[in-house]
């Protein structure tokens, strides 16, 4: 291997795709700030880019769309089968896709809001399939569907609502005629996504291209060009992301081979601590697990000087992976990693995609937010179901309140927005109150939301605090929404504590959004009707305004996962482990069948947020699995009762 000396060392740190894309995902953003401190130290030069960006941008525009349906055309003169619906309307319409495209998404990057008019005309835009549901809404009448959800004044959301249902549309077109594992938000998920083998992946990035796969690869040429780098930081937060950090990486070493490929992220840290297959390294030459910023600052000290150690960090040796640490180096405390950047990043060509007309819910799309962290780690850590054991969790740290408000008002300089996003695991409620407090009393005005436990330390006073320094949203785990199995899983809370934390935020005007969980260890088809129900209450008396229902999965590194007697359960047998390990099959001897039910849970849930159904019968959801759903138990006024008795 060729060290790098003394010379000035380049270092490119990329977001692969794909992830969200109406705002940087925060982890380049964190170490160029943190990077950027010891650049005059180390004699190195920090840049960032978002290929998720870049490619979305890339393939929605109109030579790309004119790519996709030159491929279409040509692929259905070639067959005489049937065509799923979203590609036989885009072969339809397609001249007029390609045509507006670009206008389309400039408006959703806000650069041409008076295109608005032009879209809610609903005659400029072709509508495919997922223009349906704007003919289905609540109390809709034939000339205008949507004034159920916009009324007569609300024309930019209207229009922004269209446009994404457009962008949708070639979403669709995209993954069921080109790539059958694109989305706007993930890329190649299913082939990475705990994965006891390398070979899916391996066999996807060395078999026949897709067009997709292509203008990544054009991508990657081009932001090598344009950066030069020496060594390459590629994150990978979510299985959505890991093809396409192994494909940049590919492109890399095909025309700079000497280029050093770093991978590293949520995904490394959770499914990749058991990695054994070298032949990951003939993509990438280091993988660094968990908090990036020590292992980076070795690396780049190590590739300078090869007596350096490394710190957690995957290397191939003699043919073997092998883990290399040092106990002499250690993990940077928050307060020095300095202030995120979004320095070079496009910060105006972000799109705000609004798809689900729940305002609570539109936050993670719509909208552009600056990422940070109140405190490392879970001051809870207790959590049954939850990766307790891994450093993102165990490790606790929390940053002054004076701190915080130092870089969000340097954040603020840099971007101009005063949106943020506190992307902690669970913020403290101490660490809120001072923070809101420092904010008030330094007149720094913003917009935030986060996720919190819904604890008893949540009250009226704080609450209204919180509001008062900006907070408009807080999501947190219900989980289940049964005592008995909150209590199985160490959540620390009941439905009724829930209950009473939820209306101290709304009466704060701050909205809410309760994760949810079905398949949990020992759950019955009563405790999951019980629990829509108690749910249903929640959204009646105005506690919580958006939720989602997730389907439990058992992980490696929980409680759950290495001790699965206490939870009733048993462990399947797994095969050997040569790349990813996190999500574990397990039999209930319960016996439940929860894919049964996960139809109906969504489908109560959807009216919920829409404020619909609220006093309909929780199984009528459920259609004709009806006959199988037990009758409710929960009294009709539980949550009622809760709210006017207090503690």
């Amino acid at each position: 291997m060729r060290y790098l000396g003394q010379v000035p060392v380049k270092l490119l740190l990329v977001t692969p795709p794909m992830t969200q894309l109406n705002t940087p995902y925060p982890a380049t953003a964190y170490l160029t700030g943190f990077l950027r401190l010891h650049e005059a130290r180390l004699g190195i030069e920090v840049a960032q880019a978002d290929a998720a960006l870049e490619l979305f941008l890339r393939v929605f525009s109109r030579a790309g769309i004119d790519r996709v349906l030159a491929e279409l055309r040509e692929r259905a003169g070639a067959t005489d089968e049937d065509m799923p619906h979203s590609i036989a309307n885009f072969l339809e319409h397609g001249e007029r896709y390609a045509s507006t495209v670009d206008a389309v998404v400039r408006f959703l990057q806000g650069r041409d809001p008076g295109f608005a008019l032009r879209i809610i005309g609903r005659q400029l835009l072709p509508e495919g399939p997922r223009f349906a549901a704007t003919e289905q809404g609540p109390g809709s009448d034939e000339d205008d569907p949507l004034a159920w959800a916009f009324g007569g004044l609300g024309s930019a959301d209207r229009a922004k609502h269209l446009a994404s249902l457009y962008i949708d549309d070639l979403a669709d077109v995209i993954r069921d005629g080109i790539e059958p594992d694109f989305e706007l938000s993930r890329y190649g998920e299913r082939l990475a996504a705990s994965a006891p083998t390398f070979d899916p992946l391996r066999d996807a990035l060395e078999g026949e291209p897709t067009l997709v796969d292509v203008m990544l690869d054009e991508l990657t040429a081009e932001l090598y060009a344009r950066h030069r780098p020496d060594v390459v930081g590629l994150t990978a937060p979510f299985p959505g992301n890991i093809y396409g950090a192994f494909r940049i990486a590919r492109a890399i070493k095909a025309i700079a081979p000497a280029t050093r490929v770093i991978l590293g992220g949520g995904y490394v840290n959770t499914e990749l601590r058991e990695l054994s297959d070298p032949r990951v390294f003939d993509y990438v030459d280091f993988l660094t697990l968990d908090d990036g910023e020590a292992p980076m600052l070795a690396l780049v000290e190590h590739l300078r000087d090869p007596s350096r150690p490394l710190l957690r960090t995957f290397v191939r040796q003699a043919g073997k992976v092998k883990l290399v640490t040092s106990d002499a180096l250690h993990d940077i405390p928050l307060r020095d990693t300095g202030t995120p950047t979004y320095a070079g990043l496009p910060l105006d060509r972000y799109l705000s995609l609004f798809e689900m007309l729940n305002p609570m819910h539109r936050l993670w799309s719509d909208g552009r937010w600056n990422k940070l962290t109140i405190a490392h780690g879970c001051y809870w850590k207790q959590c049954t179901f939850c990766d307790v054991t891994l450093d993102y969790i165990a490790r606790y740290d929390r940053a002054p309140a004076d701190l915080l408000v130092d870089r969000i008002e340097a954040m603020i300089a840099e971007t101009g927005q005063t949106g943020f996003h506190f992307v902690d695991e669970a913020a403290p409620p101490a660490a809120l109150r001072a923070l809101a407090e420092r904010l008030i009393e330094r007149k720094v005005m913003i917009t935030w939301w986060g996720n919190v436990r819904f604890e008893k330390a949540f009250t009226p006073e704080l609450t209204q605090l919180l509001a008062a320094s900006g907070c408009v949203a807080i999501s947190g785990g219900l989980e289940v929404a049964s005592d008995r199995l909150l209590e199985l899983m160490k959540k620390g809370v009941t439905v009724e504590q829930v209950a009473r934390v939820t209306r101290a935020f709304t009466a704060a005007g701050v909205m809410v959004h309760a994760y949810l969980m079905y398949g949990f260890p020992t759950e019955t088809a009563q405790d999951t009707i019980d629990a829509l129900e108690r749910v249903r209450q929640l959204f009646a008396e105005g506690c919580v305004q958006s939720a989602f229902w997730h389907r439990f999965t058992a992980t490696a590194h929980s409680p759950i996962g290495r001790a699965p007697e206490l939870f009733g359960i048993r462990l399947r047998g797994a095969p050997t482990v040569t790349f990813a390990k996190n999500d574990i099959a397990f039999d209930d001897p319960t016996g439940c069948d929860h894919d049964l039910y996960a139809p109906g849970l969504r489908k109560a849930l959807y009216n919920y947020m829409h404020g619909l159904g609220l006093d309909a019968d929780p199984r009528s959801w459920f259609g004709k699995a009806r006959a199988k759903v037990p009758k409710v138990t929960v009294p009709p006024d539980l949550i009622r009762r809760a709210l006017e008795t207090g503690e």
